[in-house]
């Protein structure tokens, strides 16, 4: 049974579940009845951080543009364009295995395409959620509902899996940003989104 996590706890993901090597990272979410015209198309990304919080280069940006880390640690799944039907609606695997030394967080975040210009923000998405599972026997091991906690908003920083003492753990953080993707990246030390 998934521990479900509430905003700014955090949990030890490796040593209750010794050997845990690769990790699938769901996100998900519905719109709320929305009539504006265009389809609401959320996008989940990574960014892989050195201990000063910022990405050492824009390779260490994971999304749609980017589906793979240069170290085959992260892999994006691929875009779902409108987030419809039931599960997850984009997902991330995670070999911690294969991870860089010099990486000591991956923050998952998800942003709304084009939001200023379609006149969309996260106070018009309902039922997000991150999920962690052990890719290898499909078990899920965290759940965070981010809950209705956003008006304005057009990216979330959903949570993060940070490295301590040997360990890795995972921090649910549900924070709001204004600006979009462009704000994120300027967040985590990249010039251009």
């Amino acid at each position: 049974m998934p521990i479900n996590l509430q905003k700014g706890q955090k949990v030890n993901l490796t040593k209750g579940n010794p050997g845990l090597k690769k990790l699938m990272v769901g996100l998900g979410w519905d719109v709320n009845q929305y009539d504006g015209g265009a389809d609401f198309d959320l996008d989940a990304a990574a960014f892989l951080v050195g201990d000063n919080g910022k990405c050492l280069s824009s390779d260490d940006f994971v999304f749609y543009g980017n589906l793979t880390h240069k170290s085959e640690s992260v892999v994006h799944m691929g875009d779902n364009l409108t987030g419809e039907g039931d599960g997850d609606d984009e997902q991330i695997t995670v070999d911690l295995t294969k991870v860089p030394a010099n990486i000591t967080r991956i923050a998952f975040t998800v942003t709304i395409y084009d939001a200023e210009q379609r006149r969309q923000n996260f106070g018009q998405v309902s039922n997000a959620y991150i999920r962690i599972m052990d890719e290898a026997t499909n078990a899920e091991l965290i759940r965070y509902d981010l809950g209705e906690d956003f008006s304005i908003e057009t990216a979330v920083v959903v949570g993060e899996l940070y490295r301590n003492n040997g360990e890795w753990k995972f921090n649910a953080i549900g924070s709001g940003f204004q600006g979009g993707l462009a704000a994120l990246c300027g967040n985590y030390g990249i010039e251009t989104c």
